[in-house]
């Protein structure tokens, strides 16, 4: 008699090896990731229940979203959802998706300020608003001006800020970098476009399903930081602070445009594979 009915382990096993033929680099990662999410487990509840069975409707949902993840459409934007710096965030296509390299820049900010003092932060370029709502999170002394070129990209902050109840801390303004900001901060920071053009074409097929205006750094990769670093200064209380996030090969690039606009540079952080992630400027 025909098997009717496949359980969580065997679906795991046969999408684990559908996706390692259709390139993806960690096939069996995504397809326990997407499984929780249509039956809303977690990896450890997968494992604790791999022999159960899955009704119809379960496998077809699966399938569905296995279909998409093997055309290399990224697991957030099937599932919606992102973690970054503990929060459960929600994505969209409209949104760059979060990396956990971008944590360590979270991690510079919240060293440089005076816990429990207030302090003004603004986030140039927000995107999901990431960013943020971990700075937010972590202090109510927090208040964050997040600005983003986006509509679709500040509608999905928006989102987030609500979930998180954060609204009191953050200002969300439509504005390209500067362009409709207003008053001076304490720190500013971003996570900006920084992949040279002639690249994109070369990425992952998953990063080029993002929003090209979240990762197009101009011909060199560097537009987007001579135009935050070049005004900076105007936007900054005396010895605040610029805090961004650069591609592993641009440090030497970024200090240069940074001293050349009389910012004082402070440090560059390394990542976890031991590349440099983080510039650090002070406004003296």
């Amino acid at each position: 008699m025909a098997k009717l009915q496949h359980s969580i382990g065997e679906l795991i096993k046969l999408s684990a090896g559908y996706l390692t033929e259709k390139g993806c680099s960690s096939p069996r990662l995504d397809a326990e990731l997407l499984l929780g999410h249509v039956l809303g487990l977690d990896r450890l509840s997968l494992y604790l229940n791999l022999d159960k069975p899955l009704n119809k409707k379960e496998v077809d949902e699966y399938r569905a979203l296995i279909g998409q993840r093997g055309q290399r459409v990224p697991v957030p934007h099937l599932t919606g959802e992102r973690e970054f710096y503990s929060l459960a965030l929600s994505v969209s296509p409209q949104v760059l998706i979060p990396r956990p390299e971008t944590e360590l820049l979270v991690d510079k900010v919240l060293e440089l300020i005076e816990p429990a003092e207030p302090v003004w932060i603004l986030d140039l370029g927000t995107g999901s608003g990431a960013i943020a709502l971990a700075l937010a999170c972590q202090d109510p002394n927090i208040f964050v001006t997040a600005a983003d070129l986006s509509a679709a990209a500040l509608r999905v902050a928006e989102k987030n800020a609500e979930q998180l109840e954060m609204n009191a801390q953050i200002d969300f303004i439509e504005s390209d970098l500067f362009e409709n900001i207003q008053g001076k901060y304490n720190v500013i920071c971003s996570n900006p476009p920084y992949i040279p053009r002639a690249q994109l074409a070369q990425a992952m097929p998953e990063v080029r399903k993002e929003p090209a205006l979240a990762l197009d750094g101009g011909e060199d990769g560097l537009v987007f930081y001579r135009r935050i670093l070049n005004q900076a200064a105007s936007f900054l209380e005396h010895s605040g602070f610029v805090v961004l996030e650069i591609g592993c090969d641009q440090a030497r690039h970024v200090r240069e445009i940074g001293e050349q606009r009389g910012l004082s540079w402070q440090e560059t952080v390394r990542d976890y594979a031991g590349k440099d992630r983080v510039v650090v400027f002070r406004w003296a």
